[in-house]
Protein backbone atom coordinates (compact mmCIF):
# COMPACT_ATOMS: atom_id res chain seq x y z
CA UNK A 1 0.00 0.00 0.00
CA UNK A 2 1.12 3.32 -0.89
CA UNK A 3 1.80 5.21 1.83
CA UNK A 4 3.18 8.34 -0.33
CA UNK A 5 2.30 9.14 -3.87
CA UNK A 6 4.34 11.86 -5.86
CA UNK A 7 2.91 12.99 -9.52
CA UNK A 8 3.75 15.41 -11.77
CA UNK A 9 5.61 17.69 -9.02
CA UNK A 10 6.92 21.20 -10.67
CA UNK A 11 8.69 23.83 -8.79
CA UNK A 12 9.17 26.93 -10.08
CA UNK A 13 11.33 29.54 -7.85
CA UNK A 14 11.54 33.42 -9.23
CA UNK A 15 14.36 35.28 -8.68
CA UNK A 16 14.30 38.19 -6.33
CA UNK A 17 12.95 40.71 -8.53
CA UNK A 18 11.02 38.50 -10.94
CA UNK A 19 13.49 38.91 -13.72
CA UNK A 20 14.64 35.43 -14.00
CA UNK A 21 12.94 31.86 -13.41
CA UNK A 22 14.45 28.65 -11.64
CA UNK A 23 12.69 24.96 -12.58
CA UNK A 24 13.86 23.09 -9.14
CA UNK A 25 11.78 20.31 -10.01
CA UNK A 26 10.64 19.09 -13.07
CA UNK A 27 7.65 16.28 -13.55
CA UNK A 28 8.66 13.91 -10.45
CA UNK A 29 6.63 11.21 -9.93
CA UNK A 30 7.59 8.11 -7.27
CA UNK A 31 5.66 6.22 -4.77
CA UNK A 32 6.96 5.19 -1.06
CA UNK A 33 5.18 1.56 0.07
CA UNK A 34 4.00 1.98 3.88
CA UNK A 35 6.92 0.29 5.88
CA UNK A 36 9.60 1.11 2.85
CA UNK A 37 12.87 2.38 3.30
CA UNK A 38 13.80 5.36 0.75
CA UNK A 39 17.21 7.26 -0.15
CA UNK A 40 17.41 10.13 -2.27
CA UNK A 41 20.52 11.11 -3.81
CA UNK A 42 22.42 13.77 -5.95
CA UNK A 43 24.34 16.39 -5.91
CA UNK A 44 24.31 19.96 -4.78
CA UNK A 45 21.77 22.05 -6.88
CA UNK A 46 19.88 18.48 -8.55
CA UNK A 47 16.97 19.44 -6.47
CA UNK A 48 16.60 16.98 -3.76
CA UNK A 49 16.59 19.58 -0.82
CA UNK A 50 13.49 21.70 -2.62
CA UNK A 51 11.62 17.99 -3.08
CA UNK A 52 12.56 16.90 0.43
CA UNK A 53 10.78 20.77 1.57
CA UNK A 54 7.60 19.88 -0.68
CA UNK A 55 7.45 16.28 0.55
CA UNK A 56 7.01 17.67 4.50
CA UNK A 57 4.69 20.01 3.79
CA UNK A 58 7.08 22.89 4.12
CA UNK A 59 6.77 24.44 0.86
CA UNK A 60 4.16 24.04 -1.92
CA UNK A 61 4.33 22.91 -5.45
CA UNK A 62 4.34 24.56 -8.77
CA UNK A 63 2.00 22.20 -10.43
CA UNK A 64 1.69 18.46 -9.52
CA UNK A 65 0.25 16.59 -6.22
CA UNK A 66 1.51 15.01 -2.92
CA UNK A 67 -0.57 12.74 -1.42
CA UNK A 68 0.50 11.14 2.21
CA UNK A 69 -1.55 8.49 3.76
CA UNK A 70 -4.91 9.32 0.77
CA UNK A 71 -4.35 13.59 1.44
CA UNK A 72 -2.88 15.91 -1.05
CA UNK A 73 -1.28 17.71 1.20
CA UNK A 74 -0.63 21.03 -1.12
CA UNK A 75 -4.99 21.52 -0.37
CA UNK A 76 -4.39 21.84 3.35
CA UNK A 77 -5.12 25.39 4.48
CA UNK A 78 -1.89 27.07 6.54
CA UNK A 79 -4.12 26.62 9.73
CA UNK A 80 -3.99 22.94 10.01
CA UNK A 81 -1.06 22.86 8.29
CA UNK A 82 0.99 22.46 11.32
CA UNK A 83 -1.78 20.23 13.35
CA UNK A 84 -1.26 18.09 9.88
CA UNK A 85 2.40 17.96 9.89
CA UNK A 86 3.01 17.30 13.72
CA UNK A 87 0.31 14.22 13.57
CA UNK A 88 1.65 12.68 10.61
CA UNK A 89 5.48 13.46 9.67
CA UNK A 90 8.37 12.94 11.35
CA UNK A 91 11.76 14.88 11.11
CA UNK A 92 15.29 14.11 11.67
CA UNK A 93 17.82 17.00 10.71
CA UNK A 94 21.85 17.13 10.20
CA UNK A 95 21.86 19.90 12.67
CA UNK A 96 19.65 18.08 14.92
CA UNK A 97 17.27 21.32 15.81
CA UNK A 98 16.92 20.85 19.40
CA UNK A 99 15.92 23.88 22.10
CA UNK A 100 19.29 24.40 24.37
CA UNK A 101 17.41 25.31 27.37
CA UNK A 102 15.43 22.66 27.19
CA UNK A 103 16.26 18.79 28.36
CA UNK A 104 16.46 16.70 26.07
CA UNK A 105 13.08 14.96 27.44
CA UNK A 106 11.52 18.30 26.76
CA UNK A 107 12.75 18.21 23.11
CA UNK A 108 11.14 15.08 22.57
CA UNK A 109 8.05 15.64 24.54
CA UNK A 110 7.68 19.04 22.37
CA UNK A 111 5.45 17.77 19.46
CA UNK A 112 3.27 15.93 21.88
CA UNK A 113 2.96 19.20 24.37
CA UNK A 114 2.04 21.11 21.41
CA UNK A 115 -0.70 18.14 20.77
CA UNK A 116 -2.22 18.54 24.07
CA UNK A 117 -0.78 15.41 25.92
CA UNK A 118 -0.94 14.82 29.05
CA UNK A 119 2.53 14.44 31.14
CA UNK A 120 1.79 10.85 32.55
CA UNK A 121 0.47 10.10 28.86
CA UNK A 122 4.14 11.78 27.39
CA UNK A 123 6.37 9.74 30.19
CA UNK A 124 4.53 6.91 29.42
CA UNK A 125 5.19 7.18 25.47
CA UNK A 126 8.85 7.22 26.26
CA UNK A 127 9.71 5.26 28.23
CA UNK A 128 9.99 2.27 25.58
CA UNK A 129 11.04 4.54 22.85
CA UNK A 130 14.31 6.21 25.43
CA UNK A 131 15.10 2.28 25.96
CA UNK A 132 15.16 1.37 22.87
CA UNK A 133 17.49 4.22 21.69
CA UNK A 134 19.53 3.81 24.88
CA UNK A 135 19.44 7.37 26.28
CA UNK A 136 17.12 6.56 29.12
CA UNK A 137 20.48 8.03 31.27
CA UNK A 138 20.66 11.01 29.38
CA UNK A 139 16.85 13.14 29.40
CA UNK A 140 17.64 14.87 31.74
CA UNK A 141 20.73 16.22 30.54
CA UNK A 142 20.64 19.50 27.71
CA UNK A 143 21.91 19.38 24.45
CA UNK A 144 25.37 21.05 24.99
CA UNK A 145 25.73 18.35 27.76
CA UNK A 146 25.71 15.44 25.22
CA UNK A 147 27.70 14.17 22.47
CA UNK A 148 27.01 14.41 18.73
CA UNK A 149 25.64 10.85 18.57
CA UNK A 150 23.20 11.57 21.61
CA UNK A 151 21.69 14.29 20.27
CA UNK A 152 20.56 13.14 17.11
CA UNK A 153 19.06 10.09 19.09
CA UNK A 154 16.82 12.51 20.96
CA UNK A 155 16.10 14.14 17.42
CA UNK A 156 14.88 10.36 16.12
CA UNK A 157 13.21 10.00 19.39
CA UNK A 158 11.27 13.72 19.16
CA UNK A 159 10.80 12.76 15.25
CA UNK A 160 8.69 8.52 16.31
CA UNK A 161 7.41 9.87 19.43
CA UNK A 162 4.00 11.01 17.29
CA UNK A 163 3.92 7.45 15.79
CA UNK A 164 4.05 9.60 12.34
CA UNK A 165 3.08 8.40 8.99
CA UNK A 166 6.55 8.82 7.62
CA UNK A 167 10.02 10.01 8.87
CA UNK A 168 11.80 12.37 6.97
CA UNK A 169 15.66 12.92 7.50
CA UNK A 170 18.19 15.37 6.46
CA UNK A 171 21.29 14.01 5.93
CA UNK A 172 21.14 12.57 9.64
CA UNK A 173 24.86 11.55 9.67
CA UNK A 174 26.22 14.56 7.98
CA UNK A 175 27.28 16.53 11.48
CA UNK A 176 28.32 12.69 13.43
CA UNK A 177 31.71 11.49 13.40
CA UNK A 178 31.92 7.64 11.89
CA UNK A 179 31.00 5.58 14.85
CA UNK A 180 27.69 7.90 15.70
CA UNK A 181 27.07 7.49 12.20
CA UNK A 182 27.21 4.13 11.97
CA UNK A 183 25.40 3.94 14.86
CA UNK A 184 22.71 5.81 14.19
CA UNK A 185 22.23 4.10 10.54
CA UNK A 186 21.64 1.01 12.49
CA UNK A 187 19.04 2.60 14.82
CA UNK A 188 17.17 3.43 11.02
CA UNK A 189 17.08 0.21 10.37
CA UNK A 190 15.96 -1.19 13.38
CA UNK A 191 13.46 1.37 13.48
CA UNK A 192 12.61 0.58 9.81
CA UNK A 193 12.27 -3.31 10.40
CA UNK A 194 9.89 -2.23 13.41
CA UNK A 195 7.19 -0.71 10.61
CA UNK A 196 7.65 2.74 10.35
CA UNK A 197 8.29 4.14 7.09
CA UNK A 198 11.74 6.21 6.14
CA UNK A 199 12.43 8.66 3.46
CA UNK A 200 15.99 10.16 3.62
CA UNK A 201 18.17 12.90 1.50
CA UNK A 202 21.67 12.05 1.45
CA UNK A 203 25.45 12.21 -0.07
CA UNK A 204 26.30 9.60 1.54
CA UNK A 205 26.76 6.00 0.02
CA UNK A 206 27.13 4.31 3.24
CA UNK A 207 23.81 5.67 4.56
CA UNK A 208 22.04 5.05 1.25
CA UNK A 209 22.97 1.33 1.54
CA UNK A 210 21.05 1.22 4.78
CA UNK A 211 17.68 1.52 2.35
CA UNK A 212 15.78 -0.61 0.42
CA UNK A 213 15.47 1.50 -2.63
CA UNK A 214 17.41 4.83 -3.88
CA UNK A 215 16.47 7.09 -5.84
CA UNK A 216 18.81 9.29 -8.18
CA UNK A 217 17.82 12.56 -8.74
CA UNK A 218 19.85 15.13 -11.22
CA UNK A 219 18.36 18.28 -12.74
CA UNK A 220 15.10 18.69 -10.97
CA UNK A 221 14.17 14.72 -12.25
CA UNK A 222 13.88 11.02 -10.57
CA UNK A 223 16.02 9.61 -13.79
CA UNK A 224 16.99 6.25 -12.13
CA UNK A 225 16.32 3.86 -9.16
CA UNK A 226 18.12 1.04 -7.49
CA UNK A 227 16.91 -1.87 -5.12
CA UNK A 228 18.66 -3.62 -2.66
CA UNK A 229 16.64 -6.74 -2.66
CA UNK A 230 18.12 -9.04 -1.77
CA UNK A 231 21.73 -7.94 -0.82
CA UNK A 232 23.56 -7.19 1.48
CA UNK A 233 24.36 -3.69 2.92
CA UNK A 234 28.01 -3.76 1.80
CA UNK A 235 26.82 -5.35 -1.84
CA UNK A 236 24.31 -2.42 -2.04
CA UNK A 237 26.81 0.18 -1.25
CA UNK A 238 28.91 -1.20 -4.05
CA UNK A 239 25.99 -1.11 -6.57
CA UNK A 240 25.35 2.06 -5.52
CA UNK A 241 29.16 3.29 -6.12
CA UNK A 242 28.75 1.73 -9.19
CA UNK A 243 25.68 3.41 -10.29
CA UNK A 244 26.77 6.59 -9.99
CA UNK A 245 29.83 6.25 -10.87
CA UNK A 246 28.17 4.87 -14.35
CA UNK A 247 25.66 7.42 -14.27
CA UNK A 248 28.06 10.65 -13.89
CA UNK A 249 29.83 9.08 -17.30
CA UNK A 250 26.59 9.79 -18.94
CA UNK A 251 25.68 5.85 -18.92
CA UNK A 252 22.73 3.60 -17.92
CA UNK A 253 23.01 0.83 -15.62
Amino acid sequence: MSILEVSQLKKIYSTRFGGNQVEALTDVNFNVEEGEYIAIMGESGSGKTTLLNILAALDKPTSGSVILDGRNISQISESKMANFRRNNIGFVFQDFNLLDTFTLEDNIFLPLVLSGKKYKDMKDKLKPIAKELKIEDILKKYPYEVSGGQKQRAAVARAIITDPKLVFADEPTGALDSKSADELLRLFAKINRLGQTILMVTHSVKSASFADRVLFIRDGKIFHQIYKGNDTDFKFYEKISDTITLLASGGES
